[in-house]
Formats: C-alpha cells, structure tokens, sequence
C-alpha cells in the first residue's frame, strides 16, 4: 500500500529564517521525522520507541 504522508511543522517552530523546524508524519504504523532543511532525510519509526525516547528526553534519564 502506497501512503502519501502528510507532513506537519512542530508547534515549537518559531517561524524563523529558513527551514529550521521538526516535521512529522504518519501512516496507521510507523512515524516518520524530518528536518524542514533537509527533507530527503527521513527517520522512521514506531511509536513505542519514539515515546520511550521522548520520556527519557524529559526525565532527563538517558
């Protein structure tokens, strides 16, 4: 099934010069990242790591 993704600028983007923000976009299972400056590169993942790594970001326990 081909998917089309959607991609959508972080709300912590500020608007800035350049393209200088997170984007994100899904499919029913994998996530997927870019940098708006360098859109060819895409980081896919799944939501169980990403959470994981987002908790331990905040928790300040990596």
């Amino acid at each position: 099934m081909n998917h089309t993704l959607r991609w959508q600028k972080s709300t912590f983007s500020d608007g800035g010069e350049g393209d200088t923000c997170v984007e994100l976009a899904s499919t029913p299972t994998t996530l997927h990242l870019r940098e708006s400056d360098a859109p060819a590169t895409v980081l896919t993942t799944t939501r169980t790591p990403l959470s994981q790594l987002l908790h331990a970001i905040r928790t300040n326990s990596l």
